[in-house]
């Protein structure tokens, strides 16, 4: 892999920015800096940014549905023009989603009920991903899981080859048990399981390592 700066935006509520700067910066050798939502930044500091999991402004209205007016969000977009790399994370997914980035929408889990464990996870059909032939337990923390589109979307993303992951057992009711998808470009990963939970032995836990360390080889 070659050098590169990774950036992770905080927004108030944020609660994993930390955790992946560290596993970042710990288990991939990538120099990582925390951008606070109200500053902006030059498109050309970072190779990829990273939005992080957590309850960004209380998940007030709709999660995500705040966050996406930021001024970091706006450099962002520039980033994104460049075709340079996002990977939102649970709380991530949902401003992806909400900032038009990715398709779709993630609302109440089935059971109404936040859920926090680990669950099975199974690679989709993106060819970035094709080698992992395992199930792999990663770490979910949300209550608002349920990833929702329309057909035509869902067709989209299986003709283009864009679900990033699939829940082997669904938590959620997430339709088609999605876990994750990309972008038309493929340059922009949303997932609501945690892999960065998972991958210090300290946790006891080490498939996380497996799954990011196919996302970063994919996207950089």
């Amino acid at each position: 892999m070659k050098k590169i700066k990774a950036g992770v935006i905080t927004f108030p509520g944020s609660n994993c920015d930390r955790d992946i700067q560290y596993i970042l910066e710990t288990f991939f050798n990538i120099p990582t800096k925390i951008i606070w939502h109200h500053n902006t930044f030059n498109e050309n500091e970072f190779d990829l940014i990273v939005i992080p999991g957590g309850f960004s402004y209380g998940d007030y209205l709709r999660c995500g549905a705040i966050a996406r007016f930021s001024k970091a969000m706006q450099s962002l977009f520039e980033h994104t023009k460049k075709d340079k790399p996002v990977i939102g994370i649970c709380n991530g997914f949902q401003i992806l989603c909400e900032a038009k980035l990715l398709p779709g929408a993630l609302i109440r889990n089935i059971n109404l009920l936040h859920i926090a464990k680990d669950v099975p996870l199974i690679k989709g059909n993106c060819e970035f991903f094709k080698h992992l032939d395992g199930v792999y337990n990663i770490p979910v923390s949300h209550t608002e899981g349920n990833y929702r589109a329309d057909d035509n979307t869902l067709k989209e993303l299986q003709d283009e080859q864009r679900i990033a992951f699939y829940y082997k057992e669904n938590p959620n009711g997430s339709v088609n048990n999605i876990a994750g998808i990309l972008s038309k470009n493929k340059r922009i990963l949303g997932m609501m399981p945690h892999p960065e939970r998972a991958t210090d032995p300290i946790n006891g836990k080490t498939d996380g390592y497996i799954i990011l360390k196919t996302i970063l080889d994919s996207l950089l």
